[in-house]
């Protein structure tokens, strides 16, 4: 998916939603760090991606919380 789409996905889910994706996408980025450090993964840059989506939802989270405050 493109960037756009990816943003827009974020955007779109609820503040639950965000949440539980924020833990479950962080447990699969711990389990992929784990089974590399075992055995190579055959694209590394999965991870880099992963640990990117996972600062996306976050940043997301903390922009919504800054919005509740005001």
């Amino acid at each position: 998916m493109k960037n756009s789409e990816v943003n827009k996905e974020i955007k779109d889910l609820t503040t639950a939603d965000l949440n539980d994706k924020i833990k479950s996408v962080t447990l699969e980025y711990q389990k992929m760090k784990i089974n590399h450090s075992i055995s190579p993964l055959e694209s590394p840059i999965q991870i880099r991606y992963k640990r990117k989506y996972i600062a996306k939802l976050l940043t997301e989270k903390r922009s919504r919380e800054l919005k509740n405050v005001q």
